[in-house]
């Protein structure tokens, strides 16, 4: 919808809920029906009551059901964090539910590992082709040197394997391989064998279909499933599905199938604390089940397994690339459409917004961290 087409946003009601949310944006640079891109228009009168009580999960809600707008919600977003209402716009019960839900039950057990695939990216190839880039990458590229979406991504998978030290001839276990994008370019570029694994049929259905012709496997499974050695083991993007449960059981998984000497590089977005939580929109309508790690959760499951040689943050560049996307959903969604409801739609522009957003803030990180075991001699990171 663009701004000419948009319905003009209602007077706004005399309520205690609309005083308290006006008083909570105060000095943050956004105004309630104003004109700046990051100004929320409002659609529907009971909006601030809806999100004083269900907080974030009421605020993507309400947009996804028209009751607001705003021409930029990433800089909506951007501006909101920073301004320190990330904590305050989590109810407590919203809290608690998370807390006692991961504390009970290991919402990313090997039972359960399937859903997010089935919930998310097995939504529809479609869509994504549309989304993403040519190499298919769902994860952040890496922009120093890039001009473009596709540059970027490139770069990434690139920078992977150079991190990884590939030569002709290894085999390489992808876990959670997506659509292909690095068995496809560790193939075709460095000569690698690949076996690739993921929770999503659609997944391995395109990814084996971009990989045929190439020393490439592509098997829908579970990680805690896997047998044999590899050469070299890489994560781009699957960390986040693990849950603090299993990060133990993962960087044991990972050592078991890796030789003395091998290397492993693991590709996440990272929280800044090491509180278990998740955001309730996301995980309601986005990522089923995904908590995000902190640095000390990773190195202190890591450590009794492998060596950590190397850590680079590039948090910065989600935001370009989630960007990217959004300007590419937007400008091929017509073709699309016939196949999604206008609300799929605005549920997808809404977590593209908000995760850039959150990125620009610094509110949320992306990490390579690059490992090895039993590794002697220097370990030189390219950057």
């Amino acid at each position: 919808m663009t701004s000419d087409s948009r319905p003009h946003p209602i007077a706004l009601p005399d309520t205690r809920a609309r005083r308290v949310v006006e008083n909570l944006l105060k000095g943050s640079g956004v105004r309630l029906n104003g004109d700046a891109p990051q100004d929320l228009k409002v659609y529907h009168p009971d909006l601030f009551s809806r999100v004083l009580h269900q907080g974030t999960l009421g605020l993507g809600e309400a947009y996804m059901d028209g009751w607001w707008e705003a021409d930029s919600i990433d800089e909506f977003t951007y501006l909101v964090l920073r301004h320190g209402l990330g904590e305050r716009a989590h109810t407590p019960s919203e809290r608690l539910m998370y807390r006692l839900q991961s504390g009970f039950f290991n919402l990313q057990s090997k039972a359960r590992a399937y859903i997010v695939g089935e919930a998310h990216y097995d939504m529809g190839n479609d869509l994504f082709e549309r989304m993403l880039d040519p190499t298919m990458s769902y994860s952040c590229g890496y922009w120093k040197k890039a001009s473009n979406l596709y540059e970027a991504q490139q770069a990434k998978l690139e920078l992977a394997c150079r991190k990884l030290k590939l030569e002709p001839g290894m085999h390489v276990l992808d876990i959670g391989c997506g659509w292909g994008s690095f068995a496809e370019h560790a193939a075709r570029h460095h000569g690698a064998k690949v076996t690739g694994i993921t929770i999503s049929k659609e997944q391995a259905e395109l990814a084996r279909e971009r990989c045929h012709g190439l020393p490439v496997e592509i098997r829908l499974t579970d990680y805690r499933e896997l047998e044999g050695q590899f050469d070299r083991i890489v994560s781009i993007g699957m960390f986040e599905h693990v849950g603090q449960r299993n990060y133990d059981t993962y960087f044991r998984t990972v050592d078991r199938l890796l030789p003395d000497g091998g290397l492993f590089l693991l590709h996440t977005i990272g929280s800044n604390t090491s509180r278990v939580s998740a955001d309730p929109w996301i995980n309601r309508y986005i990522f089923p089940n995904g908590v995000l790690p902190s640095i000390r959760q990773i190195s202190q499951a890591s450590e009794d397994y492998l060596v950590m040689e190397d850590w680079q943050n590039f948090g910065a560049d989600y935001d370009l690339t989630l960007m990217a996307w959004l300007h590419n959903l937007d400008a091929t969604w017509y073709q699309i459409a016939h196949n999604y409801n206008e609300r799929t739609h605005r549920m997808f522009r809404y977590y593209l917004s908000v995760c850039a957003g959150a990125f620009r803030a610094r509110n949320l990180q992306l990490w390579q961290v690059a490992f090895s075991k039993g590794k002697s001699g220097r370990y030189d990171a390219p950057r």
